[in-house]
């Protein structure tokens, strides 16, 4: 009976590994460079002191056309030098500007209300954002923006993460993964997840929509965002695969803070579509027999372990092909543990307790 169990697990893992190759191999039409929109690109920073250079030196170096680009840089009431690094980097360069988040718009809290704050002095037609700690290619820009073909409402990209260590060379691998399911998820037409460091939409929809204080507050505003566009039932969301929009963020330093960011996302992720659910239950019910295989071994189980180790590798070795980044393979066996244990555990610690801690607030 157990072995019936474990081939059709491994059925629905297969089944959904197929759906994410195919659905991240769309390609879409894009826009010649002379015919890209006005864009504003938003950075939220709060006490980013030791990494906020790194971001303004590749936002600095984007290739645009001048008069089409602006750069808002909010401060999220940081208590550090983040402040006066920004003003001092930003000097006699007119692309940027800079706002503090002072003003408090409807319920919205923290980062969100620091994005809202900028979004109300945006004036590109496109709107893209990232975060603080990550490092952006000259090309990004023009890259997403270049997808704002009639009709196209939100463009995401992928984000990996820099890996010279095991630790940071995990998470990498398991920020890829989940990307990858989101991008074949949206490119299919049934988002369950996106991420803000790497996201675009027009401000348009956004005004649309209300903005972010018309909807409820989460955790995880970038999700929530896609989920309200989506629910508009008229504009299309895509989630291209291009190593021109790749961006690269830095891994959480510590377990303590990974456990958090992990904790964040599921919270936000909780409400999510049906579909999604259906999902994350395929991935915590292949977890749980990769888990258990030892104890119940027979060589049906042995074909098991075989082959969720193989689509995994084979998925992945195919993200990082794509990106350029095939030597962060090596850290597969740490990524692999990592992820069975966490999608196993937190489930558990999540459902009783869903208070968030994130940048040094509660929610």
């Amino acid at each position: 009976m157990f072995e019936i169990i474990f081939f059709a697990v491994l059925c629905s893992y297969l089944f959904l590994t197929v759906i994410f190759l195919i659905g991240t191999k769309r390609e879409f039409p894009c826009l010649s460079d002379s015919e890209l929109p006005s864009a504003t690109v938003i950075v939220a920073a709060r006490n980013e002191e030791h990494n906020i250079i790194r971001c303004l030196k590749s936002l600095d170096e984007l290739e645009y056309p001048d008069d089409k680009l602006e750069i808002v840089l909010v401060n999220d009431k940081s208590t550090d030098k983040t402040g006066d690094i920004i003003q001092d980097y930003i000097k006699n360069k007119p692309r940027f500007k800079y706002l503090v988040s002072g003003k408090e718009i409807g319920c919205l809290k923290g980062k969100t209300n620091a994005l809202a704050n900028g979004l109300e002095i945006a004036t590109g037609k496109v709107i893209l954002t990232t975060d603080a700690d990550c490092s952006v290619p000259s090309t990004w820009a023009k890259t997403i923006t270049s997808y704002y073909t009639n009709g196209v409402a939100m463009v995401n990209g992928f984000t990996g993460q820099k890996f010279n260590t095991v630790f940071a060379g995990m998470q990498n691998l398991d920020f890829l993964y989940l990307q990858t399911a989101g991008s074949a998820t949206i490119n299919m037409n049934f988002p369950i997840t996106c991420i803000g460091n790497n996201m675009s939409y027009l401000k348009q929809v956004y005004d649309e929509v209300g903005g972010y204080q018309n909807l409820t507050f989460s955790v995880t505003e970038d999700f929530n965002l896609l989920k309200a566009i989506k629910r508009l039932r008229k504009y299309k969301i895509i989630f291209p695969m291009n190593i021109n929009s790749f961006v690269e963020s830095l891994p959480c330093p510590d377990w303590k803070s990974l456990y958090r960011q992990k904790k964040r996302w599921i919270v936000g992720g909780l409400k999510g579509p049906l579909y999604g659910y259906a999902i994350l239950i395929s991935g915590w019910l292949t977890s749980l027999c990769f888990a258990l295989a030892p104890f119940f071994y027979t060589p049906v189980v042995g074909w098991f372990i075989f082959f969720k180790v193989l689509l995994d590798i084979l998925l992945l070795q195919r993200i990082t092909s794509e990106f350029g980044i095939s030597n962060s393979i090596k850290h597969f066996w740490a990524f692999q543990i990592y992820y069975v244990v966490y999608v196993l555990v937190l489930p558990f610690i999540v459902i009783p307790n869903r208070r968030v801690i994130w940048k040094d607030r509660t929610y």
